[in-house]
């Protein structure tokens, strides 16, 4: 049992270290040296757990469930969908440039425009994010708090875009995280009468 448990430990510290290479060189350049470097082991000792992609893959997942997770806990914490809506928001939007979490996720993307598999796990992403607003904005039609001006999932996909384009304008520096909660909180009260800002 110890020896499984050892394993574990260090399948996951090997996962941070894969998770600092990609961020320190990005997904393209990454080679299992970078992850080795970052873990202080050798490359044959990376191998052990895998060969790249499926390091890779299981980075993205990760970080994938993280986010998801996350988003999904603080929207539930607000049985008003008022205050779910804004604190979705508030929780998808990147610090800024060196906001880890969406940086990974946002090195993994362009893979999934090559890799079948890659774009399995974003489609994942997206339809969870997806499925917390259009559950947020069925909670606030039901309450009376929003007047939806088009069906529920078509508004939920289309956070979900503005969110994404937002994203990387954040992770390059040209917004402020606040310029893009601004925005989206436009979009919020167009689509659902409701000013978030209020």
């Amino acid at each position: 049992m110890a020896r499984k448990k050892d394993q574990g430990a260090r399948r996951a510290e090997l996962g941070e270290a894969v998770q600092r290479a990609v961020l320190a060189r990005g997904l393209e350049g990454l080679r299992l040296r970078d992850i080795a470097e970052q873990a202080g082991v050798t490359p044959a000792a990376v191998l052990y757990y895998g060969d790249l992609d499926a390091l890779i893959y299981e980075t993205y997942q990760r970080a994938i469930e993280r986010f998801s997770q996350e988003r999904e806990r603080v929207a539930d914490q607000f049985p008003d969908a008022r205050d779910r809506l804004r604190a979705c928001i508030d929780h998808g939007v990147a610090s800024g440039p060196d906001d880890e979490l969406v940086r990974l996720l946002f090195e993994c993307w362009p893979r999934s425009l090559r890799d079948a598999k890659v774009a399995a796990l974003d489609s994942s992403l997206t339809e969870r994010q997806i499925a917390v607003y259009y559950g947020i904005l069925v909670i606030g039609e039901t309450q009376g708090h929003f007047t939806l001006t088009d069906p529920p999932r078509l508004l939920a996909a289309n956070f979900v875009a503005m969110e994404d384009g937002y994203q990387m304008e954040v992770l390059a520096g040209r917004r402020s995280r606040a310029e893009v909660i601004a925005s989206l909180h436009s979009y919020a009260r167009a689509a659902t009468g409701h000013d978030l800002s209020g």
